[in-house]
């Protein structure tokens, strides 16, 4: 395998895409590393053989002395999310989008550029963005540019950072802890509903989404690349 002996960093992995991610990653031989904010979920990662380490993507000098205690390391994966920005536009208030850009979009690239000194330049980024980004829905104007914005990086940076090869996995509607804004009839109703748009019958499960993570991870000839992986929803 080729991920055998590597070191990864998946930022925000402690639940959800991050956490099944850091595990699959693991199990193709890695070492991964995941990082988050609360305390409960870095323990219960480290329960599962993942090494953990309590780092805020929001705070640039937190994530600058994170990366150089950690070193060289071969791939890096940033799972950082946000719920903000979600609604109409006429409904929206932006104070809820800026909280979205700061939660995801500068978080990711706080990451990405604490650790681009020690990323080994045949090792890779992956980011994940969300269909959101290019789907063109109601009701995702903030949201989805939020990950457009992000996605815009990708190809160019797939070209100024190369040989290191960027990419990213725009998911669809995961069933994750994203979703727990809502209460749960509400979240099962809205998966039922989704579930019957989407062209493979079912919204995905976090290691739906991991599986194309790994993928880029390990395959040396793609770059510059947004993988979509939502079932055929868009």
């Amino acid at each position: 395998m080729t991920l055998q002996n590597t070191k990864i960093i998946v930022a925000g992995g402690t639940s959800g895409i991050g956490l099944a991610t850091a595990q699959l990653l693991k199990k193709a031989g890695a070492t991964v590393s995941v990082t988050g904010r609360n305390m409960e979920k870095l323990h219960a990662a480290k329960q599962k053989g993942l090494q953990t380490a309590q780092a805020d993507s929001s705070d640039p000098d937190a994530l600058k002395s994170f990366f150089d205690v950690q070193g060289n390391i071969d791939h890096l994966v940033i799972a950082v999310g946000s719920t903000k920005g979600l609604g109409h536009f006429i409904d929206l208030a932006l104070e809820d989008l800026r909280a979205g850009f700061e939660e995801k979009y500068w978080s990711q690239l706080n990451t990405l550029k604490a650790a681009l000194p020690y990323i080994n330049k045949k090792g890779s980024i992956t980011l994940i963005t969300a269909i959101t980004g290019s789907a063109k829905m109601p009701g995702t104007s903030g949201i989805g540019s939020v990950n457009g914005a992000l996605e815009i990086f990708v190809p160019v940076l797939a070209k100024e950072l190369k040989p290191i090869r960027v990419n990213a996995v725009s998911p669809g509607v995961v069933d994750t802890p994203w979703w727990d804004f809502l209460p749960q009839a509400i979240k099962t109703a809205s998966f039922e509903s989704y579930a019957s748009q989407i062209a493979v019958g079912r919204v995905a499960r976090p290691e739906d989404i991991a599986q194309a993570i790994l993928f880029l991870t390990e395959s040396e000839y793609i770059t510059g690349q947004i993988i979509a992986m939502d079932g055929g929803l868009a």
